[in-house]
């Protein structure tokens, strides 16, 4: 009889990669004849977060462009940030808090898995662990298409797929 082969769907953040991106666009930021006098700053905010600053909403908004766009260079998915907030004026400075987003919810888990089990091959099961989503089949072809039609949904998290035995 064959064993069951299994993988499990997370979303977590590469820290480093982030830090290097901010670290990248604070650097950019210091040397851009734009933000020259803007005071616009780029920073962790906690452990959940980043903070951009500036003089203007649209140097804030400018900023996270920037930090975007390391982001991107880096590999890192933009769908860690969530970017919902408009800046927030206080006293002659604008801030933007931009949470990171990691872990799979229990909704977003429940959406995963239904996609699985709705357009998925036949004998797959997913189970929510945690913020995990393990799947798991008696072939790994039909693991490797449940990956393939993951990776196609446009969905709101970032995804990886790791343990996959």
């Amino acid at each position: 009889m064959a064993s069951e082969v299994s993988f499990d769907v997370v979303s977590k953040l590469d820290r480093q990669e982030i830090d290097n991106a901010l670290n990248q666009a604070t650097k950019e930021l210091s040397q851009r004849f734009d933000f020259k006098g803007t005071g616009a700053t780029i920073t962790w905010s906690g452990k959940q977060g980043v903070e951009v600053r500036a003089n203007s909403e649209e140097r804030v908004k400018a900023a996270l462009e920037v930090f975007k766009e390391k982001l991107i260079k880096r590999g890192v998915s933009l769908k860690v940030l969530d970017t919902d907030n408009e800046p927030k004026s206080s006293g002659k400075e604008y801030r933007l808090g931009v949470p990171l987003k990691e872990g799979i919810s229990a909704e977003d888990g429940k959406k995963l898995s239904k996609i699985i089990r709705d357009e998925g091959p036949k004998g797959v099961k997913a189970q929510i662990q945690g913020d995990e989503l393990r799947v798991s089949s008696k072939k790994r072809d039909d693991l490797q298409a449940v990956i393939s039609l993951l990776k196609e949904k446009d969905l709101d998290i970032a995804l990886q797929f790791i343990n996959y035995r």
